[in-house]
């Protein structure tokens, strides 16, 4: 081996150098970017913050309002029906009630749903290709029923005709 170098030396150094370019714009923007992520993440956090205190003042507000329905509608705990029968209050508090406009939409919605397949239905069966199936289908089964009655009537036959022989026979 020999001492000389096969490339010059300002090469080497010059690629040396863009390597180190590389390298500091890479560490450069991997900076910006942890920078970047840091503000995103704290302005996340002042965001989160800002709701949970915004959450907790609405749950506030419906428990205050929850409150001073409950003492003004019916007291909570009550012991001045003694006489009275349990189970007629219980039967009046359990019975559904649904309103007027509701129940028509029920109603409404269940004939539509009905209907729809209804008509989903009609539509299948009235398909050429299904009725097309329906009529090979049908075709099929006549034949091998007249097939099945052919051979039924054979047996029948060959029975009557040994049953005939047997009382010749037997005369």
């Amino acid at each position: 081996m020999t001492t000389q170098w096969s490339v010059p030396a300002w090469a080497v150094l010059v690629i040396l150098g863009a390597v180190l370019v590389v390298a500091l714009t890479l560490v450069l923007v991997v900076r910006r970017a942890s920078a970047r992520a840091d503000a995103v993440s704290a302005s996340a956090r002042s965001e989160s913050a800002a709701l949970r205190a915004q959450v907790e003042a609405i749950e506030h507000r419906l428990a205050a309002a929850s409150r001073a329905s409950r003492t003004a509608d019916e007291p909570e705990y009550v012991i001045t029906r003694l006489g009275d029968d349990p189970d007629a209050g219980a039967a009046e508090r359990e019975k559904p009630v649904v309103d007027g406009p509701l129940f028509a939409d029920m109603v409404l919605r269940e004939g539509v749903v009905q209907a729809a397949s209804l008509a989903a239905g009609l539509r299948r069966a009235l398909d050429p290709a299904h009725l097309n199936r329906i009529r090979f289908e049908m075709r099929r089964e006549l034949k091998r029923a007249r097939k099945q009655r052919r051979v039924d009537a054979r047996q029948a036959r060959r029975e009557y005709d040994a049953r005939q022989r047997a009382g010749e026979a037997a005369a």
